[in-house]
């Protein structure tokens, strides 16, 4: 069967660029898997993306499906004919369906008996058959967030299309893709190469685009583009700082990239350079210059999507366009700083927050209250922890946040130090948003870390309380980051708080706002579960973390601790036989019959083995309470299975003596009582 790369290439006015990844990765996917459900074979499939184009080249994709035979299962045997050997009804129907008459049919053996069947011979088809559905399937498909109609067509994408090339080998497949017919002509730049470029096969297709001026292999466009801004830099005696995010925009938004460098005056250099960068990022998609001692210069490095004879003009138009944009965020700063940060608290209470739980500045009252209550366990000053909790949401009344939302807590922390407040409440400004993501960097500061929990715990209880639990990947207020952004601080920063402790400080906080009578329990819960999502995906087992679980600590780094611990249980040898008679204790005492009591009686002892168990248990009991942690008393523990595993072997519990059979599993339970202090260890079994 032939097979060949097949190209197809749709051309639209320019993409969203914040979406063209996601579009040129979705529209790769969505094909491969609607040539899979044709039956169509293929190697690989590699995606293209520019901002007039989304692209792919199906590698060795055969031109027919391969021919098949499908099998047909009718009546059973029983149920199609008379005793006199006559068809009935039932296989008559069965066979007219088929084309065929009763004796062509066979009997095939099934689970259910031996019923009547047909094998049809069904050939491939060719791939021209299938392509249109398969690519319009897969456009159809895209994560679109709003479709659009152009002209007087019916069709609809996310941009106006105007040209799909479709070629297997070099041959045309006839469709009609997107209201649009196939064919082999495809665009270069729109200004530098417009005319019309006619593809002659997948293979020749980037080089072909290239001579034209596009680069629509996205990563070797990003990479040059990451090439041109570092070579600029260079020549400008600086670094530059390249976000991933900003890459990426930019190289959505150009198809033959031109880095050049431009200037702006000395002054705004006056302004934090927190500022200046959002101004030039968020407004201009420039990139940013540092010189070694990590200042801002006055530079910027903007991309161009043209080759200019006269570069000159295009840097002087971009001067200008930033200057005015410098110029705003110069009066934001200089006019924020005209009024103290507590101030902006007036304003703040005009500015919901929720509308069942208050506004931003009772938010701030309550975050307060709660930070000054954590400030003592944590090392931090409880007056400062109170004040930063206070001004917490202050600057977002302020001008430059209202005009650039990514810089709150950064202008909370120059205007706090601006206005000669305490350095300590000056960070926790920035501090209390940390962590903004996964991965992120954690508050370091104590008064910062009490405002960082504070706001979480606050956040967490509030809207629990009032019933708005996430369900499914609905999450608006982001609780599940929330639980595990406190996690990660509690944990990380091994700061001795207690979960059910924060949730009650801040219930407490709220008055009688809140209406849910489970908060303090459904919330607790709620956290485990991200602490368990946590652990999962640093790639620790499931039944570790359920041994732990089960004892649900409240306390994170104890909870830390243990899982630990009994991580490095599981590596010993001793683990799967003790886990295994824990198992057996466990059902053992869950089916007792008669009361246990808490102590053993030495005189009811029997046999040999069951007075190893019971002294070594008296042994271990007193060794616990002279080792410092869990990992310690876990791998002492592990020492036991030779008695654990004797006993079960030569002992019967269930004794007929009522006396034996209760002092039995009195030493049962006290050996279930040395695990399950750590974890319940009956759950590690494989």
């Amino acid at each position: 069967m032939s097979r060949q790369d097949l190209l197809f290439e749709l051309g639209t006015e320019e993409l969203p660029p914040k979406a063209l990844k996601n579009l040129r990765d979705a529209l790769r996917d969505n094909v491969a898997v609607n040539l899979q459900a044709h039956d169509f074979e293929f190697d690989s499939i590699e995606a293209y993306a520019a901002p007039r184009r989304l692209a792919l080249i199906v590698h060795q994709l055969s031109e027919q499906q391969p021919d098949k035979n499908i099998e047909r299962l009718g009546p059973a045997v029983d149920a199609a004919f008379n005793d006199d050997g006559t068809a009935k009804p039932a296989a008559v129907g069965f066979a007219k369906s088929c084309g065929v008459e009763v004796d062509e049919l066979e009997r095939i053996a099934t689970d259910k008996g031996e019923r009547l069947g047909y094998t049809i011979a069904q050939q491939g088809q060719p791939l021209a058959n299938f392509i249109e559905e398969i690519i319009n399937g897969a456009l159809k498909k895209l994560p679109v967030p709003k479709a659009m109609r152009w002209g007087d067509r019916s069709e609809q994408f996310i941009r106006p299309v105007h040209w799909a090339v479709l070629l297997h080998g070099d041959k045309v497949l006839d469709a009609t893709i997107v209201g649009v017919k196939t064919g082999n002509q495809s665009r270069g730049h729109r200004f530098m190469a417009s005319e019309e470029i006619v593809i002659s096969n997948a293979n020749s297709y980037l080089a072909q685009l290239e001579s034209a001026k596009v680069i629509a292999d996205y990563e070797k466009r990003q990479q040059l583009i990451k090439q041109q801004i570092e070579a600029e830099a260079q020549v400008s005696g600086g670094v530059a700082q390249i976000s991933d995010d900003l890459l990426d925009e930019v190289t959505s938004l150009v198809e033959w990239p031109v880095a050049l460098t431009g200037r702006f005056d000395n002054e705004f250099l006056e302004v934090p350079t927190e500022c200046l960068v959002s101004s030039m990022a968020e407004h201009q998609k420039y990139f940013h210059v540092f010189d070694s001692d990590g200042n801002l210069l006055p530079n910027f490095i903007t991309v161009a999507n043209i080759e200019s004879s006269n570069p000159q003009s295009i840097i002087s138009g971009n001067e200008k366009v930033i200057r005015p944009r410098l110029a705003d965020a110069k009066f934001f700063f200089e006019t924020d700083k005209k009024v103290a940060l507590e101030s902006h608290q007036e304003q703040l209470k005009k500015v919901v927050f929720q509308k069942e739980l208050g506004s931003v500045q009772d938010k701030a009252e309550r975050v307060a209250a709660i930070a000054r209550f954590i400030a003592p366990s944590i090392g931090a000053d409880s007056a400062q922890a109170e004040r930063a909790g206070l001004l917490s949401k202050c600057d977002l009344a302020t001008n430059m946040v209202g005009e650039f939302d990514k810089l709150q807590g950064i202008m909370g922390t120059y205007y706090a130090r601006h206005d000669g407040e305490d350095e300590n409440i000056a960070i926790a400004m920035t501090e209390q948003y940390l962590p903004k993501f996964s991965g992120d960097k954690l508050a370091q500061n104590p008064v910062g870390q009490t405002v960082a929990i504070a706001d979480r715990i606050d956040t967490l209880v509030g809207i629990f309380g009032i019933g708005q639990i996430p369900k499914g990947s609905k999450d608006p207020f982001a609780l599940r980051r929330a639980a595990i952004g406190l996690l990660r601080t509690l944990v990380e920063k091994s700061l001795s708080l207690d979960i059910k402790d924060l949730i009650n400080a801040s219930v407490a906080s709220f008055g009688d706002k809140l209406s849910n009578e489970k908060i303090k329990q459904e919330l607790f819960d709620f956290i485990l579960e991200r602490f368990k999502a946590w652990y999962l995906d640093q790639g620790i087992d499931a039944n570790i973390i359920n041994a732990v679980m089960a004892l649900k600590p409240s306390m994170p780094i104890d909870f830390d601790a243990r899982v630990k611990a009994v991580q490095f249980f599981q590596t010993l040898p001793e683990a799967q036989s003790l886990s295994a008679a824990n198992k057996r204790v466990k059902n053992i005492l869950a089916k007792a019959d008669v009361a246990i009591t808490d102590s053993v009686d030495n005189d009811l002892l029997v046999e040999s083995e069951e007075k190893a168990l019971a002294d070594t248990i008296k042994q271990a009991e007193a060794k616990q309470q002279n080792l410092n942690n869990y990992q310690e008393k876990l791998e002492y523990l592990a020492s036991l299975r030779d008695e654990v595993d004797a006993f079960f072997d030569k002992v019967m519990v269930n004794a007929e003596d009522p006396a034996i059979k209760a002092n039995r599993l009195a030493m049962l339970k006290k050996l279930q009582g040395l695990f399950s202090s750590i974890a319940d260890i009956s759950l590690l079994q494989n």
